[in-house]
C-alpha cells in the first residue's frame, strides 16, 4: 500500500518536466520509519538498503504483505503470514526465516519504533544475483520490515466518501501473473492510479480482461443493492484481500447476504452504495464513478446505511482487540 495521501497545491513544474495537474491529489510520504529490521539486525532507516543488483530492484522479483498494528494488536497476523509464504512458494522463493520468526521480527520492530498502532510492511526481494532474469542465481533473499503511520486517504473521504473513475488500464490476466500473489511488481496497478491522479482522484476501479469489475489499484470493491453485498469472486482476477474476508465475515454476521458474483460497470453505476476495502483504506465508501453518483434519492452521493453499519462493525471488533487469528 501507499504512504500517507494529501492534497497539496502543485509547484511550478521543471524545465522539460510533465506539470501535475491542478486538481490532481500527490502522494507524499511523511513516515518516519525509524529502525527497520533487516535481516535480522535491526538498523536505523537509513542504513536499511539493499543491493543495485538484487533481483527484486531490477525486475520486480519479490513479495509483500501490508498489515496493521492497532493498540498492540497484530489484526490477522497469521492470516498475512500465511498470504506471504504463498506469495513466495508461488514464485519458487525460498524464505531464510520461518512464519515464527518473522512474526518475532514484526514485535521486535515495532517495539524499536515505539508504536502500538501502525502500518508494517513485510516484504521480501529475490536478493544478489547476476544481470540476467535467471532467479535461481540469487540464492537469498533479502527480508525486511519497515512501520510507520498511515492514513491512506484524507479524514474527510472517510467522512463524506470519495470519487473514482473507472480506469483504462486492465488488470492483469491471471495466467500471466497472478493476482493471488502480492508481488512488489506493482506497475499494472501504478498505471491505473496514474489515471486516477489525473482525474483527480485517489482511486480507480479496474477491470478484467472479460469486461468485468476486478478491484481498484489497492482495495477490494463491494456493492450494496437492495439490501444485499456483491463483490467480485477470485476468478474475476483480485487479490483475495484479508479486509474484505473481515468484511464478508463482520456482514454476514449483523445478518447481511453476501454475494461473490461477476460485477459490470453498469452494476457500479446503478448500485445502491460502494464501499472500498484494504489494509491501509480500511472501509471507505464511493459516492461518485466516472461522474455519476452513488445511490438514490436522500441517499444520493452519500455513505449509504450499509456501509456505515459494516464501518461501525469494524470499528467495533478493533475496539474489542484486533484479532492476531
Amino acid at each position: 500500500m501507499e504512504p500517507s495521501l494529501v492534497t497539496q497545491t502543485p509547484t511550478e513544474p521543471a524545465p522539460g518536466s510533465t506539470p501535475t495537474p491542478v486538481s490532481a491529489p500527490t502522494s507524499t510520504p511523511l513516515c518516519d520509519l525509524g529502525k527497520v529490521w533487516l535481516n535480522g539486525q535491526i538498523v536505523p532507516a537509513e542504513q536499511a538498503t539493499v543491493s543495485v543488483m538484487d533481483h527484486g530492484v531490477l525486475y520486480g522479483d519479490g513479495v509483500f504483505e501490508g498489515i496493521r498494528s492497532y493498540a498492540g494488536k497484530i489484526l490477522k497476523l497469521k492470516t498475512h503470514l500465511d498470504r506471504f509464504f504463498e506469495s513466495a512458494k508461488s514464485i519458487r522463493m525460498g524464505l531464510p526465516y520461518s512464519a515464527d520468526q518473522l512474526a518475532d521480527a514484526i514485535r521486535a520492530t515495532l517495539a524499536a519504533n515505539g508504536r502500538a498502532d501502525g502500518y508494517i510492511r513485510l516484504a521480501a526481494t529475490r536478493g544478489v544475483g547476476s544481470m540476467g532474469l535467471n532467479p535461481f542465481l540469487s540464492p537469498t533473499p533479502s527480508v525486511f520490515v519497515i512501520t510507520c503511520e498511515l492514513k491512506m486517504y484524507p479524514q474527510e473521504l472517510y467522512d463524506n466518501g470519495m470519487k473514482v473513475i473507472t480506469s483504462s488500464v486492465i488488470r492483469n490476466h491471471p495466467a500471466a501473473l497472478s493476482p493471488r500473489i502480492k508481488s512488489n511488481n506493482y506497475l499494472n496497478n501504478i498505471l491505473a492510479k496514474i489515471e486516477a491522479i489525473d482525474a483527480g482522484c485517489l482511486e480507480a476501479v479496474m477491470l478484467n480482461t472479460q469486461g468485468n469489475v476486478a478491484e481498484c489499484t489497492g482495495d477490494n470493491i463491494f456493492i450494496a443493492k437492495h439490501g444485499k453485498l456483491y463483490t467480485p469472486p477470485l476468478h474475476a482476477g483480485i487479490l483475495e484481500g484479508i479486509t474484505r474476508n473481515i468484511v464478508i465475515d463482520l456482514a454476514r454476521k449483523h445478518g447481511l447476504g453476501v454475494v461473490e458474483t461477476d460485477i459490470t460497470k453498469h452494476d457500479l453505476y446503478t448500485a445502491d452504495e460502494m464501499l472500498l476495502t484494504g489494509t491501509g483504506a480500511e472501509v471507505i465508501a464511493v459516492t461518485e464513478i466516472d461522474g455519476r453518483k452513488i445511490g438514490y434519492g436522500d441517499q444520493e452521493g452519500k455513505p449509504g446505511p450499509l456501509t456505515l453499519k459494516l464501518n461501525k462493525a469494524f470499528r467495533g471488533m478493533l475496539a474489542d482487540g484486533a484479532p492476531e487469528d
